[in-house]
């Protein structure tokens, strides 16, 4: 399964090298894709429009690692979300919207609350075991969703990364 990273970060410092860096330390035989590390800094909104309208030119079961957290080092949790064709890998601030919404009725499109659609799974990524150590606070997307995605990638379930989520 590829692993396609999605950020904010810009190439221009080494922050998308050391993901990869991770990726392979744990899974050397990892196909790693960049999509885009240009996300509009910060903007959730263009980072789910970029990923919703992408990811389903990935071959299925790719797993879509991105970060765009203005919220990391606070209490927002981390995610893994299965739909029948990808998993989802980063932070729990609204950055996978628009592939969700895909999945749900319209009158549940727009609601403040977490909907799962009965297609996919969420999962609270719990399994401190498999993030780096000592994890940072600014620095999910090495510490822990790029150990994630390729534990997954290594046939990883996400019951095995993570809590299930209810709707």
């Amino acid at each position: 399964m590829p692993i396609v990273l999605t950020t904010d970060f810009g190439i221009e410092d080494p922050y998308v090298g050391v993901m990869k860096g991770v990726i392979y330390g744990i899974n050397p035989e990892a196909l790693v894709i960049d999509h885009t590390h240009y996300v509009e800094p910060q903007n959730i909104t263009h980072g789910s429009m970029l990923l919703s309208t992408s990811y389903i030119h990935f071959p299925s079961r790719t797993i879509h690692v991105a970060v765009v957290d203005p919220g990391v080092g606070t209490e927002r949790s981390a995610l893994i979300i299965e739909t029948p064709t990808a998993y989802l890998v980063g932070p729990d601030n609204g950055l996978f919207s628009g592939i969700v919404n895909e999945y749900l009725k319209e009158s549940d499109r727009n609601t403040p609350s977490i909907i799962v659609p009965p297609e996919c799974k969420a999962f609270r990524i719990t399994n401190s075991e498999v993030f780096l150590t000592p994890t940072s606070d600014t620095f999910h997307g090495r510490d822990i969703f790029a150990p994630v995605g390729a534990h997954l990638s290594l046939g990883a379930s996400p019951s095995e990364l993570g809590e299930p989520v209810d709707s």
